[in-house]
Parts: structure tokens; sequence; C-alpha cells
């Protein structure tokens, strides 16, 4: 937005880590900023957390389940007047065993990708009211693991493995705000798309009782290795600002130090299949034919 004109932002998973952290320098900025989480509890106490830190924050928290299309629907029903800012952030990462969401989906292609999809094209109407709408999709370096998209078994029915089902969900994250913003450029809308990724950053992923936290163990010593070979959260929310505030139309933001793992925000480097244009249209296809949504630019 231009001048001090404060937006209303909507940020996925606020409570914790990357989430939490861009919902801070959003509402210290002045934006309007809404926590949208699964879980409502947590979500209120971040909100708590953040006017304490910022007398006056404009924060409110709201349920948003991604691993439920219903959920997905009903919080988008729930929102009115003009937005200017999503930022799909919330994730789940590499539950040891194939799970599912309320919908029948792979949980981690259901909830970081369809979810996000899904409350995209939602909450559209919403976006295409303000002046200058901007949607940021979280990545991962994960999305450089994968050199092609499995149309053949999308859900991981036949075989699951935990890391390539997260690396294919963060390729479609990357891909789908890539062809989000070659379909507003193609529709003249103002809307702007762009994507960003937190590098190797500390984060309530590697404990999630969805992810790796699943498994006892893990739980307990993912996050203590990952605290020791990466930067903070809150220096992993700084692409994602970045986006936010500055990054152009379809480009992608990530740290620039140490093989994009941590640093200063900058261009990050974007896999050759992600840029296929061919299979993003075919896994936006496949996203409304799952999800029963479609993108409408006037």
């Amino acid at each position: 937005m231009t001048g001090t004109q404060r937006r209303k932002a909507v940020v996925t998973g606020a409570n914790s880590g990357i989430g939490y952290f861009t919902a801070v320098e959003l509402a210290r900025a002045g934006d309007s900023v809404v926590l949208a989480c699964r879980n409502e509890q947590k979500a209120a106490a971040a909100a708590d957390e953040i006017r304490a830190e910022i007398p006056n924050a404009d924060v409110e928290s709201a349920k948003l389940d991604l691993a439920s299309l219903a959920s997905v629907r009903e919080f988008a029903d729930s929102q009115s007047g003009s937005l200017d800012l999503l930022i799909n952030n919330a994730g789940v990462m590499m539950p040891p065993r194939r799970l599912e969401t309320a919908d029948g989906f792979e949980l981690q292609f259901g909830t970081n990708h369809l979810g996000h999809f899904a409350l995209t094209a939602l909450l559209l109407p919403r976006l295409l009211e303000a002046a200058e709408p901007r949607v940021v999709t979280v990545s991962s370096l994960a999305h450089r693991q994968r050199r092609q998209l499995d149309f053949e078994d999308p859900q991981e029915v036949r075989s699951y493995d935990p890391h390539r089902a997260y690396a294919r969900s963060k390729l479609a994250n990357l891909m789908f705000a890539l062809e989000l913003d070659r379909r507003a450029r193609a529709a003249g809308s103002p809307l702007v798309s762009n994507a960003a990724h937190p590098g190797f950053s500390a984060t309530g992923l590697y404990g999630s009782d969805d992810g790796l936290g699943s498994n006892p163990v893990l739980r307990k010593l993912a996050p203590l290795g990952a605290r020791a070979v990466s930067q903070s959260a809150k220096a992993g929310a700084l692409p994602t600002l970045y986006a936010a505030n500055k990054g152009g139309a379809g480009s992608y933001t990530g740290p620039r130090a140490l093989m994009e793992t941590r640093g200063k925000p900058g261009p990050a480097k974007i896999s050759r299949v992600a840029q296929n244009k061919q299979l993003a249209a075919d896994l936006w296809g496949m996203s409304e034919e799952l999800t029963g949504v479609t993108f409408t630019f006037n």
C-alpha cells in the first residue's frame, strides 16, 4: 500500500514460528492482522502476546483448519470488506506415516497446497476489493527436491514417503504462486502474487504432532537439531515480510547466505520444474477439480 494507509492482512498459521513473527511485524507497521489458525486457543494467546508487545496493535484471531475444506469455506465466509494481503504460511511437515485431511487428501498436499489454493480462491473477491491486493505463498528449499509432479498418484496412496510428499507440497506452493500471478496478469487484475521461503529456520513444524512430532522420539530431538543448525524463526520471517512489502509480481524471495539457508532476504532460485507453465496449468486444473473452487478475476 502507498502512504500510511493501514492494510488488512490474513496470516495463516500465525500462532507460532514464522507466521507469528510475520504477524508481529505487520502489526508493528500498523496493519490490521487476522491470525488464522487451526487452534483457536493458541491463536487467541498469540494475539494477546502481540497486543502486550505492541499496545496499539490491531489483531484478531480466527479459526481456520486448512485440512478441512468446510473450515476453509467457513473462514472465508466470515471475512467481510476488502482484504489487502493474504499470507499463505501454515504448513505440515513430514508425518512419518500417511495421514489424510478431513476430505481424504494426503495431509501435506491437502493442507499445504490444496487448503491454501481453496482459501485464496474463496478470498479472491475480498482481495479484489482492495486497491493493491497481494498474495504471498510460503514455499521451501525442499521444492528443489522434486524434479516432477506425479499426477498419477498425487495423494501418495500407492507409496508414501514423508520427505517426497513434503517436497511435492512445497513445489505445488511455488507453482501455484507463479501461476496465480500469470493468471492475474492475463486477466488485467491488480493482484500481485509472489512467494518466499524461510531458508533453514527453527519453527514449530519440527515438533508438530501432525508432522515429525507424531513420532515421540523425533518430537524431542527434531527441534533441538533444528535450533543447532538453523536461524531463528524471527529471521526466517524476513523473506515473507519482504515479499509482502516489496516483492514484485511473480518473484520468489529467500535468504541470500549459505545456499539460501540464512541471511538477509533477496531473490531466490526457482527450480526448472517450478517454472514449467504446462505443469502449473495441469496442477491448477487438478486443484480446482479436487477442491471444487474456481478463480474469478472480475
